[in-house]
């Protein structure tokens, strides 16, 4: 009989902390999303929607700049999970690569801009304090992150793209 009234407060529990987490994200979460979103609409309808589609145009021509300055932009100055909305900006053909280099972006850049992706700071944080143990210094490791990170999303961007293009073609 104890076993059963355990499971049944443990079944009860798990779905109280799925409550939390919920109640956190309407508080927390969403709030942010909503005014990062409005901030963002306004500023592209003060620039103007064609001078900035302009300029996301140029940053997109190039494989390059496309998997690599535009999903950095749009991590360091929009942050998780705001960072996708510029793939608005993208042709749909890129649309899946661009979110593959920007969603791998978020960690690699958490030593230098914490603010990015305060989500992943506790495994940065794990590493660094290990780091810090052996007597190196962090801001190499921070750095070091970053440039390993912009090679890997532009990897993943232009693997992803060719994948994408595949799949399509088969249709």
């Amino acid at each position: 009989m104890e076993l059963i009234a355990a499971v049944a407060n443990g079944f009860i529990e798990l779905f109280k902390a799925g409550a939390a987490t919920f109640v956190g994200w309407v508080a927390n979460i969403i709030p942010l999303v909503v005014v990062l979103m409005t901030a963002v609409s306004a500023c592209i309808k003060l620039i103007g929607e064609e001078k900035v589609y302009s300029i996301a145009g140029i940053l997109t021509k190039s494989i390059f700049t496309r998997y690599t300055l535009l999903p950095i932009i749009s991590v360091l100055f929009l942050a998780n999970p705001m960072c996708y909305t510029f793939g608005r900006f993208v042709q749909e053909k890129h649309k899946p690569a661009f979110y593959d280099a920007t969603v791998s972006f978020l960690h690699p850049v958490t030593g230098l801009f914490p603010h990015a992706n305060g989500g992943e700071l506790f495994v940065y944080m794990g590493i660094a304090t290990g780091i810090t143990t052996l007597g190196l210094p962090l801001g190499d490791l921070a750095v070091r992150y970053f440039i390993v990170g912009i090679i890997v999303i532009f990897l993943r961007g232009v693997i992803t793209e060719r994948i994408y293009a595949v799949m399509r073609g088969r249709k």
